[in-house]
C-alpha cells in the first residue's frame, strides 16, 4: 500500500479540520511549546542548559528542555548512562586544530549519527540543543562566509558516554549538520545558521525545499533513476525552474497552472482522464494531497475510491486555494498491498502494507552508497507512517539514489560548503503484474535515518558495541570526517621534498582539490610540477652525506622567500632525513632526524629492534630479523657466518626492491656483491632509489611466509589506522612484486597480529607521527619485519585505499605536517575487494607496446573494467628494474576480482608461460 506520512495525529483529518497556515514546532517563531510530561524516566534535571552570553525567551527554553529530555530519554531506552554536567569546568581544548562535528537537531533522529561519531571520534561530536548555543561570525578573507562558534554542546564519546560541556574559547565546527524540520517555521534559525558557512553543511533550507518536494523528486527518481514512482497527476502553480519543461516522465503528468482560479474545467478534464488511465494498473484508491516544502508533515489527505470523480475534482479545486509559487496538488495512486496468496485458506486479518525506507550516504569521490534498508509493517487499510510503525530489517538491494545539487550553484545550495550527505528513501512494496516491485514515494532527511537508528537501538542494549557493519550512520560519519579533514586543511602551506616520478602525478591534482598551498624543492628545473606550485625552488636534494648543510641553506632560502609555512613533509624516500632535519631548523612538526635515519637505514632498523627487548610484550625485539651491514668483500665474508643462509642482500637504502635477491651460500653472495657495486654506483645510474646515499648493502635472514604491507597513520604515538594487504609471490631468486590483494584475506586475529608488529617496530625505532608503510611477512612462528618505510605506501597503495576505504594517506600525511590529527574513522570498511598484478618492460614488452599498450589500459580503466597505476613513464627494459605499472580489478570478494583479472590478463597477452599470473593470484584463494 502507498504509505504516506503526514506525521501528525490527523492522517485523514477533514479540510478545514486544521489550521494549515500555523507555524509549528521549535525555533520557528511559532506559538506552539513542547508537549509537557512527555519523557516519564529518572534523570538530574538541574544541569546547566543556559549558555553565557546568550539570551533565550521562555518558548525557546521550554524546547531546549524538552530537547534535553528527549535526549536522556533516548539514551536510557538505550540502556546507556545519563549525561553528565561538566558545564562548570569549561573544555578548553584547542580552537581551530580540531575535528568538531556539530548537529542541532532533535537528538532522536541523529541519535545514531551521534553515538556513532563518539566512537569514531572520541568527543568531537556536538548536540547542540538550541541555536543559542551558536555563533556566527564572519571568516576573515572570506566575503559573506562565516564561521561557526560552539559556546555549549552535549559531547558524545566511545561507549555511549556524554558529557554536557561548554567550551571557552568556542570551538570552531568542521563540519555542521542542521534539523531543518517540517513546516515554513520550524528550523527557520537552523537554517540561517547553516547558510554560507566556511566549514562542510550536510544540509540546507534550499536544498532541503528542493529535495523534499514530492513531485520534483519523483521526476528525478523517474527520470535519472529510472526508479517506478505513483502514478501522479500534478496541478501545480508557477513550478520551480527543475520542474519547468522538460521530457515526459512515466507515470508522472504535470500541469502548469496560470492562475489558481477559475480552473475547474481543466481539472475536471485532467482528473477525468487520469483515473480512467493504464497509468493507475490495479490501483482502487487515490490519494489527493499539497506538495511542497511549506507542507511537509502538516497537510491534510484524504483518500477515494478511484470510481469517485465528483469528490476528487472538488478536493482538487478545493485546495488550489491554498497553494502560493512553487506548489502542487498532487493525485496519486495508492499503491495495492502485495498479497500472499493461500490457496483454500481464508485470509488471517487485514492484510499488510510494508512501507520500506533506505538510507543513502554520500562518500568518497561522491559517490552514494547504501548504507542501511528497513522495513515498516503495518495494516493494509490505513496509511503506513513512519513512527506509528516499527521498524524491521528487509534483505534486498536497491538502486543508490543520484542527488539533485550536482548542478546546481552556490547561491542556489545555500552557499558553497552544503552538499547533501545523506538521504532518505521511502518506498512502497506493490505489485506490478505478477512481479513484487519497490516504488519510490519521497526523498527525506532524517526520518529514514531516524528510523534505521531505531531499529538499531530496539537490540543495543542487549548487544551493547553495535558492530560498525551494522550502523547506518557509519559512512556518514565518515563522510563528516573526510569533509572536517578538507576544512582544517584548506588554505594550509606546505613545503614539499622532492616531487617524484609519474607515479606521484596525484599529488597535485589533490592538492588542488584539498585547496593546500605546496611550495616545492626539487632537484630537476625542469619537472612538470614547478609548474603546478605556489613556489619552486630548484635545489639539489640527491646529495644526502650533505644533509644537515643542506637544510640550514634550505631554511635560509625558505625564510628570504617569507613563506609562512605550517608544515613541511616528504613522500619521496630520497628526501625523508632532509625532511625531517628542514623541520628541525624551521621549528615544524616532524619526527626527530635520528629516528627518520634510523627507518632508513635497514641493517640499523633490524638491529636497533633487536636489542629492543623487555615490557611492554611483545617487545619489538620478537619481529627483527638477523642482518649484517655490506660495505666491501671483506664485510661479506664475515656476514655469511654470522646470518644463517639462505639469505637476502639489499641496498642499505635501496626502493622499489631494485638490487633485491636471495642467495644460497657464500659464492652467490661475493657475486653479488660485487655486481651491485660495479652496476649501481650513484645516483645516474638509477635515479630515485637512493643511491645518493651510497651503494652499501646488507644480508639478512631469508623469512618463509607470505609477504604483507601494513600501512600506518600515527599521531603522537596512537595508531590511528592501519590497512593491510597481501602479496603475491615474488619471481625468486628477484623480489620484484607481483601481485597484491587489498584489503587482506587473513583471519582477523593474523591481521592483528600484523598491525601490532608493524605499529610497535615504528614505535621502537622512534617514528611518532606521520604515515608509514611496513613490510612483513607472516610466518609460522609470527610476524617478521622486512623494512619500514617512513613515508607514504607507493605504486598502487594510496590508490586502492583511497578507493576502497575513502581514506587519502596524502591527506592524512599533510595534516600530520601541519600538527594536526588526522580526522580519520575509527574503523574503516572496505567498500569491496582489489586484486592486482605488476606489468614489467622485462617480460611484458610485447603486450606493452600493442595489446596492453598504455593507451589501451588507460581506455579500460576510464571504462571502469580495470584500475590503472601507471609508475614508470618509458618502456626501457633493465637488469634491475621496478615494476612499469599496476592492473587491478575490483569485485564483491576476492573470487571475483581475482576471476576478473585473470580473463583480463589472458585477453592483454600479460600472462604467460613466464609470468603466470594464476599461480601469482594463489595465495589470495
Amino acid at each position: 500500500m502507498l504509505s504516506l506520512d503526514p506525521l501528525g495525529p490527523e492522517w485523514d483529518c477533514p479540510l478545514g479540520s486544521k489550521d494549515l497556515e500555523e507555524e509549528e514546532g521549535p525555533w520557528g517563531g511559532g506559538s506552539g511549546l513542547p508537549p509537557p510530561g512527555c519523557f516519564p524516566g529518572s534523570w538530574r534535571h538541574d544541569v546547566g542548559l543556559d549558555c553565557k552570553g546568550a539570551s533565550e525567551g521562555a518558548d525557546a527554553q521550554a524546547w531546549t528542555v524538552h530537547y534535553y529530555s528527549l535526549l536522556q530519554s533516548c539514551l536510557q531506552q538505550a540502556g546507556l548512562p545519563e549525561t553528565q554536567d561538566r558545564s562548570q569546568a569549561p573544555r578548553t581544548g584547542c580552537p581551530g586544530a580540531e575535528v568538531t562535528l556539530c548537529i542541532l537537531g532533535s537528538p532522536s533522529t541523529f541519535l545514531s549519527v551521534l553515538l556513532e561519531a563518539g566512537v569514531q571520534s572520541p568527543g568531537n561530536m556536538l548536540l547542540c540543543l538550541s541555536p543559542a548555543w551558536l555563533t556566527k561570525v564572519p571568516a576573515p578573507g572570506q566575503p559573506g562566509e562565516a564561521a561557526l562558534l560552539v559556546s555549549k554542546a552535549v559531547s558524545f564519546h566511545p561507549g555511549g558516554l556524554t558529557f554536557l560541556d561548554d567550551f571557552v574559547p568556542p570551538r570552531r565546527a568542521t563540519y555542521f549538520l542542521a534539523g531543518l524540520g517540517l513546516g515554513p517555521g520550524w528550523g527557520r534559525e537552523a537554517a540561517e545558521l547553516a547558510r554560507d558557512l566556511t566549514c562542510p553543511t550536510g544540509a540546507s533550507a534550499e536544498l532541503a525545499r528542493l529535495l523534499e518536494d514530492r513531485l520534483l523528486t519523483r521526476r528525478l527518481l523517474a527520470q535519472q533513476g529510472n526508479v517506478a514512482v505513483p502514478a501522479t497527476l500534478a496541478f501545480t502553480y508557477k513550478p520551480p525552474a527543475p520542474l519547468r519543461g522538460g521530457d515526459a516522465s512515466p507515470g508522472l503528468r504535470l500541469v502548469e497552472l496560470n492562475g489558481k482560479e477559475g480552473q475547474e474545467t481543466l481539472v475536471k478534464e485532467e482528473v477525468g482522464a487520469f483515473l480512467h488511465s493504464e497509468a493507475l494498473g490495479d490501483a482502487l484508491q487515490v490519494a489527493v494531497k499539497l506538495s511542497g516544502w511549506r507542507w511537509r508533515g502538516r497537510q491534510a489527505l484524504r483518500l477515494y475510491p478511484r470510481a469517485e470523480q465528483g469528490p476528487v475534482v472538488d478536493t482538487v479545486l478545493a485546495l488550489l486555494e491554498k497553494l502560493e509559487e512553487e506548489e502542487s496538488v498532487l493525485v496519486e495512486a495508492v499503491c495495492p498491498p502485495a498479497r500472499l496468496p493461500f490457496a483454500g485458506s481464508p485470509p488471517p486479518g487485514p492484510e499488510l502494507a510494508l512501507r520500506i525506507c533506505a538510507v543513502v550516504c554520500r562518500t568518497q569521490g561522491d559517490r552514494p552508497l547504501l548504507s542501511k534498508v528497513v522495513c515498516s509493517v503495518g495494516r493494509g487499510d490505513r496509511p503506513l507512517r513512519h513512527q506509528s510503525s516499527l521498524p524491521r530489517t528487509l534483505e534486498a538491494a536497491l538502486a543508490a539514489v543520484l542527488t539533485l545539487e550536482a548542478g546546481l550553484s552556490a547561491e542556489q545550495r545555500g552557499g558553497r560548503q552544503v552538499r547533501t550527505d545523506f538521504l532518505g528513501v521511502d518506498f512502497a512494496l506493490t505489485v506490478a503484474g505478477r512481479a513484487l516491485t519497490p516504488v519510490a514515494l519521497e526523498l527525506n532527511g532524517g526520518l529514514c535515518l531516524e528510523a534505521c537508528g531505531a531499529l538499531e537501538g530496539l537490540w543495543a542494549a542487549q548487544r551493547p558495541g553495535l558492530a560498525a557493519e551494522e550502523a547506518a550512520a557509519a559512512p556518514l560519519v565518515e563522510t563528516m570526517l573526510r569533509r572536517s579533514a578538507r576544512c582544517l586543511m584548506e588554505g594550509k602551506q606546505l613545503l614539499l621534498l622532492g616531487a617524484g616520478g609519474v607515479s606521484k602525478k596525484f599529488v597535485w591534482e589533490a592538492a588542488r582539490d584539498y585547496g593546500l598551498k605546496l611550495h616545492l624543492v626539487e632537484s630537476d628545473p625542469n619537472h612538470f610540477a614547478s609548474q603546478l606550485v605556489q613556489t619552486f625552488i630548484h635545489f639539489d636534494v640527491t646529495e644526502h652525506r650533505r644533509d644537515e648543510e643542506n637544510a640550514r641553506v634550505l631554511a635560509e632560502l625558505v625564510r628570504a622567500r617569507g613563506l609562512q609555512l605550517d608544515g613541511c613533509f616528504s613522500y619521496w624516500d630520497d628526501c625523508l632525513v632532509l625532511t625531517a632535519l628542514l623541520c628541525q631548523e624551521l621549528g615544524l612538526p616532524c619526527n626527530p632526524p635520528a629516528a627518520m635515519r634510523l627507518a632508513k637505514q635497514k641493517s640499523r632498523t633490524q638491529l636497533h629492534l633487536l636489542c629492543r627487548r623487555g615490557p611492554p610484550w611483545p617487545a619489538p625485539s620478537l619481529y627483527a630479523v638477523p642482518c649484517c651491514p655490506l660495505e666491501s668483500e671483506a664485510d661479506v665474508d664475515r656476514a655469511v657466518c654470522q646470518v644463517p643462509l639462505p639469505g637476502v642482500m639489499k641496498l642499505e637504502f635501496g626502493a622499489g626492491a631494485v638490487g633485491v635477491r636471495l642467495v644460497k651460500n657464500a659464492s652467490q653472495c661475493r657475486e653479488h656483491f660485487s655486481r651491485i657495486a660495479r652496476d649501481l654506483q650513484a645516483e645516474a645510474d638509477h635515479p630515485g632509489i637512493g643511491l645518493g646515499w651510497g651503494n652499501a648493502m646488507l644480508l639478512m635472514e631469508f623469512i618463509e611466509g607470505t609477504e604483507h604491507d601494513v600501512d600506518l597513520v600515527l599521531f603522537g604515538g596512537r595508531l590511528l589506522a592501519a590497512f593491510v594487504s597481501d602479496n603475491g609471490p615474488t619471481r625468486l631468486p628477484g623480489f620484484t612484486e607481483t601481485a597484491a590483494c587489498m584489503p587482506t584475506g587473513l583471519a582477523p586475529e593474523q591481521e592483528a597480529q600484523l598491525v601490532q608488529a608493524a605499529f610497535r617496530c615504528c614505535l621502537g625505532c622512534g617514528l611518532l607521527d606521520g604515515v608509514f608503510n611496513v613490510e612483513l611477512k607472516l610466518t609460522g612462528a609470527g610476524p617478521r619485519l622486512i623494512e619500514i618505510n617512513p613515508r607514504m605506501g607507493g605504486f598502487y597503495l594510496r590508490d586502492w585505499i583511497l578507493e576502497l576505504y575513502g581514506v587519502d594517506l596524502l591527506l592524512a600525511a599533510a595534516m600530520v605536517a601541519c600538527g594536526l590529527r588526522p580526522a580519520l574513522p575509527a574503523h574503516p570498511r572496505a567498500r569491496g575487494h582489489l586484486v592486482g598484478v605488476m606489468c614489467l618492460v622485462s617480460q611484458h614488452l610485447q603486450a606493452l607496446s600493442s595489446t596492453a599498450s598504455p593507451e589501451t589500459l588507460q581506455a579500460l580503466h576510464d571504462q571502469g573494467l580495470l584500475r590503472l597505476n601507471l609508475l614508470e613513464e618509458a618502456l626501457v627494459p633493465g637488469e634491475y628494474e621496478e615494476p612499469y605499472c599496476s592492473v587491478a580489478c575490483a569485485g564483491s570478494s576476492p573470487a571475483e576480482a581475482r576471476h576478473r583479472l585473470l580473463g583480463l590478463c589472458q585477453g592483454l597477452g600479460i600472462d604467460g608461460p613466464h609470468y603466470p599470473v594464476a599461480y601469482f593470484l594463489s595465495h589470495f584463494k
